[in-house]
């Protein structure tokens, strides 16, 4: 089993990269390979609606060369996806917010049944507003979301100053178990016959509110 984990901060070996090695960490205790994808610095432009990804049916972004199609590649073979993101203005970074939008947009399928988990860090505030950004990003693919023993944030401007957080490397620590233990859950019951539901139906319904 393989976890693949995201830094979008622009600072590689900064806080939320420290978060998501103890994510990391607890996840390699349970036996699960893990891989950290730094989100470059340079520009990435955001999602324009092309459509092309959807003709297509590639689960591949048209605008190619950049980390979105590296990510979506990694995605096709990990059992399960941990988001890591710095607090801008209450906020996930933009960088990796333009990153995810065409990522899920043109791959969403790619996600769908496997175990997802949002860390943060942050200065001060605005973690649950970083957090709720990010998951909903999982709702809309079919991901069940990780627990863990509180949000999973922590708090520091530093590599440094995240592990004076005892109770935020904790709950770093706690997500990447509990990530391992759906990730175990979900294959256990794949063995058993247990396969992620149908669409009611047979087919996804769009209903536009305006006709």
């Amino acid at each position: 089993m393989k976890a693949l984990l995201i830094n979008g901060s622009p600072n590689e070996r900064g806080s939320t990269y420290t978060a998501l090695r103890y994510v990391a960490e607890a996840l390699e205790e349970e036996g699960v390979e893990t891989e950290i994808v730094q989100v470059p610095k340079t520009p990435i432009a955001g999602c324009i609606e092309c459509r092309v990804c959807k003709a297509t049916g590639a689960n591949r972004c048209k605008a190619d060369g950049d980390i979105v199609n590296v990510i979506l590649e990694k995605a096709e073979s990990a059992d399960a996806c941990v988001f890591g993101s710095p607090v801008y203005y209450a906020a996930p970074n933009g960088h990796l917010l333009s990153v995810l939008d065409r990522v899920f947009f043109a791959g969403s399928s790619l996600f769908e049944g496997k175990p997802g988990a949002a860390i943060c860090a942050a200065r001060r505030g605005g973690t649950t507003a970083t957090l709720e950004v990010l998951q909903k990003y999982f709702t809309i693919a079919g991901m069940p979301i990780a627990p863990s023993t509180y949000w999973p944030m922590i708090h520091g401007r530093s590599a440094a100053d995240v592990a004076q957080d005892e109770e935020g490397v904790q709950s770093m620590k706690m997500a990447g178990k509990t990530i391992a233990w759906l990730m175990k859950c979900i294959e256990a019951g794949k063995r058993a016959g247990v396969t992620y539901p149908a669409i009611p139906g047979g087919e996804k319904i769009w209903t536009n509110f305006i006709r």
